[in-house]
């Protein structure tokens, strides 16, 4: 990180070249102190002769030839030296966002891009007055998901020693700090480096669910917990600074997760894992709601002679003292004369006996706890106590509100094939999964609807899901209904798949008896709509199962509110990326039609991943580019792997990131993109390149001998064998590439750094369209339609992180099959590169991006170098059968360290 790569940044990166060659001293430091003179010098060969290969475009051969043949041990040590400098280049840059936001708050000339001060002075430019403004923040509605997809899953204890990192490097932003202050900044930060270096990166044990939650649990009742009020209150800065105006504002954010209830392939997940996640997560939340509150009873030490408290509030506090004998013992009798400590020291009694379901004086609901709390606060501002601790009581109160009793809403999952084997087992019906959709409504309208019950079965399958259904009652009824999130249906296709779950669930015993609820099934059911086929015909999907008298008066009991799912996965694995993005905008465009058309207000909940060719993009303009209404003041999106990192592993982040998103669904809701009269022209456009590409796609894939190439091109096998998460790789022994998840299929083709997940077939698409509709037309399209535009983005960024010499290394792992397969890979990324420079008018990739374009080029050396240890390994290793568990071991050390450089996995 020498001062010759100042090319590398931008001319105002200063601070940032400095944290980077600061970190990448103590990296280098640490690594000739943990691993001697002669290692260290070995990596900087290595380092500089990557460095001189990108600058001279010299041929991949030498630098490959340098990294052949080392010992197993050896080549670990050298990917995971590579690896810690990724990390340090990688927190410097999220340090220096921090740093920038600073300098914005600093200047105070101009708001920051996409801050909410800024989103509302843009939306009050446009005509949007105090009044609407309000309108929609009720109906506002944000809920991150995060799934059981830890294609990321580093041990907590180095994700701590990060933070540490962080810490020190955001306290060297304060220039007054001490030449010793400035060394124990250092010495912290070393320390850190040299205990990483000596920690594994993950455990040798494929993680269990429980893991799994504990992973997410990490960044839940960490950062998030943390900054969730500091949004509010900057959302509620922003409304007074823009339009004068101080309300109350509403909850609009909640937290979901599919740990422990994803069952979808992953046969370690049921009715215990439910139960299991659900208990684990109140007790993460009760945990951090004890601290608080004992916080806030040292701070709101007012004594009775000193101040008036409200009479309501002396009277619960006399009630609960004799109501709850064994938290009354906790209050210190030297403390008898401060009301607000001795309610909050109760409160937080009745919290830890909330802990035990059977514990009579815990709290059965969290509109208890919330009820106590705004007491405290409402007395505190009406005696004098706004500034006085009122501010304190009202974070917590938003935490509450955030939060719950359960901390993040549980959504279950599972395949529509499942439901059928259960129905065809409860109806002793051995050909109920062949049976015509019209049919199977017919046969289950009864047994949704309450008016016939299943009268049993001892087959797993429908055991199972009685088991589920039944962890679900109890939950609900232990935690509350804001604990359970949506039922997920994989593979719907039919009306007859959503009218299972309702049959089951009531098997299950999953009813609303109360009085309001008249024996409805509370749970809100969203199919998954995942193949670009399955997009296409959700439409008349939906159609019909809203035209059906049961489902809609389950509906009505629901709010008439429906969910539906988009799947961006295995869409873009079906498909290819344009096939795949154009297949998910028109299905939003006509379920929209459809459920305006049943008088429903629907709802997107959208399953994208980390990398572009997974659905992950920027926020904003993903969320500009959405079909209009498709936003509607609601997003759903679902959080994965290295993306829960990047977006909400620093708390200054996690605020940044959920600023951005509660400003871009205010902009879509609010003033969505005007009405544009050439668009009908451009869709007929995009059906024929959708189509077009889709064709060239599924002809790469559907190749005779493409698995095979598939196999042995990237590094898939590793991938298999590594104890990544608690499901297995493939539904099914491989036939095809429909066997294999969306995560390691894009996972595999980007170790290989060709990335063809993401842009495969649009070359072919945009050549074609070139000649079909002429260069104008798409150029017209690149320019004025965003939905267009946002995807060439993408994509743009895709194509910038490829190295095709790099995968042409990795493809002669195939034998005879390379010539074959590359040549059509290399060309088709060659078409592509080569239209979309054309239509965007550009000379060269990331022109519009310099920082992204400055990012890619910083960390290039570092990844080369282990993607070429990583094809020599490969080799190595399948040579002999798979069996070397230290190359194995060194081959997992140069996947983990590439995808660190990347920042993208699956």
């Amino acid at each position: 990180m020498e001062e010759s790569r100042e090319s590398d940044f931008l001319p105002h990166d200063g601070p940032l070249r400095e944290d980077v060659g600061r970190l990448g001293a103590m990296v280098g430091r640490m690594l000739a102190e943990q691993g001697g003179e002669a290692f260290f010098e070995r990596v900087e060969q290595v380092r500089i002769a990557a460095i001189r290969r990108r600058r001279e475009g010299a041929s991949v051969d030498e630098l490959a030839g340098s990294l052949a043949g080392l010992g197993a041990g050896d080549a670990e040590s050298l990917a995971r030296a590579f690896a810690t400098y990724f990390q340090a280049v990688n927190t410097a840059e999220r340090v220096h966002r921090i740093r920038r936001r600073r300098d914005y708050q600093r200047e105070g000339s101009a708001p920051q891009p996409e801050s909410l001060l800024d989103v509302l002075g843009r939306l009050k430019a446009q005509g949007v007055g105090a009044d609407e403004l309000l309108g929609w923040l009720d109906r506002l509605w944000i809920e991150p998901v995060f799934t059981a997809h830890p294609t990321e899953a580093v041990r907590r204890s180095l994700l701590e020693k990060e933070q540490a990192v962080v810490r020190s490097l955001v306290d060297g932003f304060d220039q007054n700090r001490t030449p010793q202050e400035r060394k124990e900044d250092d010495d912290r930060i070393f320390m850190a480096l040299s205990s990483g270096w000596q920690t594994a990166e993950a455990s040798p044990m494929r993680p269990t669910v429980q893991d799994e939650h504990h992973h997410v649990g990490f960044y839940l009742v960490n950062p998030i917990y943390r900054i969730v009020p500091a949004l509010y209150e900057s959302l509620a800065e922003a409304l007074q600074t823009v339009y004068g105006v101080a309300v109350l504002l509403p909850r609009l954010l909640g937290f979901a997760t599919w740990v422990g209830g994803d069952m979808d392939g992953n046969p370690n997940v049921g009715a215990e894992t439910i139960a299991a996640s659900l208990a684990t997560q109140r007790a993460h939340v009760i945990e951090h709601y004890v601290v608080d509150v004992a916080t806030l009873a040292r701070l709101l030490s007012q004594t009775e002679g000193r101040v008036a408290v409200d009479a309501r509030l002396q009277q619960r506090l006399d009630d609960y003292r004799v109501r709850f004998p064994a938290a009354a013992q906790k209050v210190r009798p030297r403390h008898a004369d401060m009301p607000y400590r001795s309610l909050l020291t109760l409160i937080g009694g009745r919290l830890e006996a909330t802990q035990d379901d059977n514990h009579v004086e815990g709290y059965t609901s969290v509109a208890e706890l919330l009820d106590d709390l705004q007491l405290i606060a409402r007395s505190l501002v009406d005696h004098h106590g706004l500034h006085a601790g009122a501010y304190a009581v009202q974070r917590l109160i938003r935490r509450v509100r955030t939060f719950g009793l359960h901390l993040a809403r549980l959504d279950v999952r599972q395949d529509s094939r499942v439901h059928d084997d259960a129905l065809a087992a409860l109806l002793d019906d051995t050909t109920w999964n062949g049976r015509a959709t019209d049919e199977r409504v017919l046969q289950l309208q009864p047994y949704a609807s309450g008016k016939q019950a299943f009268t049993g079965s001892t087959e797993a399958n429908a055991v199972s899901m009685r088991a589920v259904f039944d962890a679900l009652h109890v939950a609900r009824g232990r935690y509350g209904a804001g604990a359970i999130g949506l039922y997920i249906i994989s593979m719907a296709r039919s009306a007859a798949d959503v009218l299972a779950v309702l049959a089951l669930a009531r098997y299950g015993g999953f009813v609303d008896t109360s009085v309001e609820a008249q024996g409805s099934v509370p749970l809100n059911i969203a199919p998954l709509f995942e193949t670009v086929d399955d997009l296409k015909n959700a439409p008349a999907t939906l159609r019909a199962l809203l035209d059906d008298p049961v489902y809609r008066q389950h509906l009505a009991a629901r709010g008439d509110q429906q969910w539906v799912m988009l799947g961006y996965s295995d869409s873009g694995k079906d498909g290819g990326t344009l096939a795949s993005r154009w297949g998910l905008q028109r299905a939003q465009v006509e379920l929209l039609e459809v459920a305006n058309a049943a008088g429903i207000q629907l709802a997107f909940f959208h399953g994208r991943g980390g990398s572009a060719s997974r659905g992950g993009a920027r926020i904003t303009p993903a969320l500009m580019s959405s079909p209009r209404g498709a936003v509607a003041g609601v997003l759903r999106v679902t959080e994965q792997g290295e993306v829960i990192h990047r977006k909400y592993g620093i708390r200054a982040l996690a605020l940044r990131n959920l600023e951005q998103t509660v400003g871009a669904v205010l902009r879509a809701s609010l003033r969505p993109r005007e009405t544009e009269p050439r668009e009908e022209r451009w869709r007929e456009q995009m059906d024929w390149l959708s189509t077009n590409s889709r064709q060239a796609y599924r002809a790469f894939v559907e190749r005779e001998h493409f698995v095979d190439y598939f196999r042995h091109a990237t590094p898939i096998d590793v991938i298999e064998r590594m104890t990544l998460g608690s499901r297995p790789a493939s539904r099914r022994s491989m036939r095809g590439v429909q066997d294999l998840r969306a995560i390691p299929w894009v996972f595999a083709w980007t170790q290989c750094r060709s990335i063809i997940t993401g842009w495969y077939g649009l070359g072919t698409a945009l050549e074609q369209g070139v000649a079909e509709f002429g260069e104008a037309a798409l150029a017209e399209m690149a320019r004025d339609w965003p939905f267009f535009s946002n995807l060439l983005d993408d994509v743009e960024m895709v194509l910038a992180k490829c190295d095709l010499d790099i995968a042409e290394a990795f493809s002669k792992l195939s034998g005879p099959l390379h010539e074959e397969f590359f040549g059509l890979i290399r060309g088709e990324f060659e078409r592509t590169q080569r239209a979309l420079l054309q239509l965007k008018g550009s000379s060269a990739l990331l022109q519009g991006d310099l920082r992204l374009a400055a990012s890619i080029r910083l960390r290039n050396p570092y990844v080369d170098p282990m993607s070429l240890l990583q094809v020599d390994l490969l080799k190595r290793w399948r040579d002999d059968d798979g069996k070397d568990d230290a190359l194995l071991q060194a081959l997992v050390a140069c996947v983990n360290g590439v995808s660190q450089g990347l920042q993208n996995t699956g």
